[in-house]
């Protein structure tokens, strides 16, 4: 995706234009936090996701997670999009982290954009 010039008044070209909603800003960390949840099957730990009212999540890394070096070292910004492949396909995004689903009722992807990780989120939310 081009770099799209915007006005300070003007909110990014994936909201305004592509609908996306902001979700979470996901940020890396090698401290155990309280209320750490496990996620066994990405080799992650996070925090803070359901208790945040900015949308913080914390995440910690296994040595051995396979996750990009990129996620676990650089903040990410997730939006939730309508149609997850729609926007894959449709888009010229450089993919870092191909659509997996995390839990129930969510799939996820990740995109790098000038260096920095943007996570794509879609729900299923008739579960």
């Amino acid at each position: 995706m081009k770099n799209i010039k915007r006005k300070d008044n003007e909110s990014p070209f994936v909201i305004k234009k592509l609908n996306w909603k902001y979700h979470h800003i996901g940020i890396p960390t090698k401290e155990s936090l309280s209320e750490e949840k496990y996620l066994p099957h990405l080799k992650i730990y996070v925090s803070g996701f359901n208790t945040s009212p900015f949308g913080i999540e914390w995440m910690r890394f296994e040595d051995n997670c396979p996750t990009s070096e990129l996620i676990k070292t650089v903040p990410h910004i997730a939006f939730e999009v309508d149609d997850l492949d729609k926007e894959l396909n449709e888009n010229d995004f450089e993919i870092i982290s191909k659509p997996g689903i995390p839990s129930k009722g969510v799939r996820t992807a990740m995109i790098k954009h000038n260096g920095a990780p943007i996570e794509l989120i879609e729900f299923k939310r008739n579960l």
